[in-house]
């Protein structure tokens, strides 16, 4: 037997990991350089190029996200050895996915259900994939095997309440996670999927609860009321919040974009105003970004905010704005100066509202709205919005100066796509809970399901997975802490975590046969709340888009 098989040492699969991790690195820069001579003129990139072969470098970007799983992998499993917490369960996980992964950069990596970018056409040389083979040969033939799956299924336990395998986190945050854990567990799941099936808003009494944890101001400076704890922290919490209810997990979010816009872009008037505020929970903030014709196209938003004395009047209509009926401040982009083309004339508006109610859901002047009625992420409702003249205080210019919205606006992208990376896995390990507690319980020619190997793998690729997206995705929150640009790594997480968020809810689904298809089983709402992942904060192939320009523009 090769000692690489499922006993094999801490320090073998160390070592493996890194010489993976390496080769990975020296493909990457091969298919690197070859896709941007494919989009480049004169040294330069050329967007219509671009633009043309958008498999390629959409492929590049898919490629890069793999790599960088990999490295985390291997960095993860370098750290659990030094610390002495690499046991068998997680010696599994890293074997099973570090595995798989290898497997589908050499034989196809899969963009969405009916797109698989492969080495050849992204150009990959022979030598660097003949390179990349050998060292990935053993990862492969020893790593996801109907061995390991069934060993690493077998380790799993019957009634599942915590995460499967060590994250790797140090004493306080798995203090923060067993909190909000139990926070789930009391005020959340047992409610979760009536709230999702009356399209009820989560209840206020749940929001002032979370305020009390300090959910809202987390990651804020205690200065401004905030814990002043780290990105990391916000990924567990979320996380775990995601993982009783993704609604109840988004509430946060809207909170710090908010703040992290105020704190990075603010004058300190404003800071000192509306962060305590938010962090307290008092105000309950909404993002009003997107227009009904423009998506993912800041530059062509239209939603004019015009100077008249001491207030801006705006007009124009807003889409997919998330909370804005409860919400007491509305986070707003708006072209300030029509004469001003693209980005440069766009502007951020710190909006007061009256919090509305079902009756009276829009009681401010000039401004009006209409629900939008969604297959999932329920609990806070999506509205259409129009305005009319509505009034913003000019004081409420955020940092003061017009044409500084969407460089306000870019500074928020790394902490919100982090967050919703892990949002993404608090839905796949939901996903996981429920497969896993079906699969023991429902029995079916005198056994339960786990004990038929395609249903036993499904979950084993569900654990495996959600190690993989949660290091990337703590790897890209490290990076934040540690104040070093973190973008490509935060707009990876996101990727892949929707990707893996969509699988896990899918094949949990899958598990429970019939009965995942009938709307009164927890696992249907998870595959509705799974499917926005891929489309929020983003979609897939605008998040492809601007890895691959990262990446051909220098990035690394």
């Amino acid at each position: 037997m090769s000692s690489l098989e499922v006993a094999a040492s801490p320090e073998e699969i160390t070592a493996l990991a890194g010489r993976v991790a390496g080769a990975a690195n020296m493909l990457l820069a091969d298919v690197l350089a070859t896709v941007r001579d494919l989009v480049t003129i004169d040294g330069a990139l050329s967007p219509q190029r671009l633009e043309r072969e958008q498999a390629a470098s959409h492929g590049l970007a898919w490629l890069a996200t793999y790599v960088e799983a990999v490295r985390q992998l291997a960095s993860y499993a370098d750290r659990m050895s030094a610390e002495d917490r690499l046991g068998d369960t997680e010696k599994l996980l890293l074997r099973i996915g570090l595995g798989e992964y290898c497997a589908q950069i050499l034989g196809g990596i899969p963009m969405s259900q009916g797109e698989i970018v492969r080495l050849d056409a992204l150009g990959a040389s022979d030598d660097a994939v003949h390179a990349f083979a050998a060292a990935a040969r053993p990862a492969i033939a020893h790593g996801n095997t109907a061995a390991h799956r069934a060993a690493l299924v077998a380790s799993f336990p019957d009634a599942h309440s915590g995460v499967i395998g060590d994250p790797g986190l140090d004493e306080t945050l798995d203090a923060i996670r067993s909190e909000m854990r139990k926070f789930c567990e009391a005020e959340v799941a047992p409610h979760a999927h009536a709230w999702h099936l009356a399209n009820a808003y989560i209840p206020i009494e749940v929001i002032e609860k979370l305020s009390a944890l300090g959910v809202f101001g987390l990651t804020l400076p205690e200065n401004y009321g905030g814990l002043g704890l780290g990105k990391e922290s916000m990924c567990v919490v979320s996380e775990e919040l995601s993982r009783g209810y993704i609604g109840v997990g988004s509430l946060g979010t809207r909170s710090e974009i908010a703040s992290e816009l105020i704190l990075a872009g603010g004058a300190q008037t404003q800071k000192d105003y509306w962060l305590p505020k938010i962090a307290s929970g008092e105000i309950l903030p909404t993002a009003v970004f997107t227009e009904p014709n423009t998506g993912s196209d800041l530059a062509s938003l239209k939603t004019r905010a015009t100077r008249d004395g001491d207030v801006y009047r705006v007009t124009g209509a807003k889409t997919w704005i998330t909370h804005p009926v409860r919400a007491d401040l509305m986070t707003m982009l708006v072209r300030t100066n029509p004469d001003q083309p693209g980005y440069r004339g766009l502007s951020i508006l710190l909006a007061e509202k009256p919090r509305g109610t079902d009756d009276n859901p829009f009681p401010a002047e000039g401004m009006s709205g209409s629900e939008i009625e969604v297959l999932g992420y329920r609990g806070m409702k999506e509205f259409e919005l129009s305005f009319d003249g509505f009034e913003v205080k000019a004081e409420n210019l955020l940092g003061g100066s017009e044409g500084q919205g969407f460089k306000q606006l870019m500074q928020t992208f790394e902490s919100a796509r982090i967050q919703t990376a892990a949002r993404a896995i608090g839905v796949a390990q939901a996903a996981l809970d429920l497969g896993l507690r079906y699969a023991n319980e429902r029995i079916q020619f005198g056994k339960p399901l786990i004990a038929f190997p395609r249903v036993a793998d499904k979950l084993a690729m569900m654990a495996a997975e959600l190690v993989i997206v949660r290091q990337l995705t703590y790897h890209a929150a490290r990076q934040k802490d540690q104040n070093k640009r973190c973008d490509l790594e935060a707009g990876m997480a996101k990727l892949l975590g929707a990707r893996v968020a969509w699988a896990a809810a899918d094949n949990a689904l899958q598990i429970h046969g019939g009965n995942g298809f009938a709307l009164e089983y927890p696992v249907s709402r998870l595959l509705c709340d799974a499917r926005i992942l891929n489309i929020f904060e983003g979609a897939a192939e605008i998040q492809a888009q601007v890895i691959a320009r990262r990446l051909l523009e220098g990035g690394n």
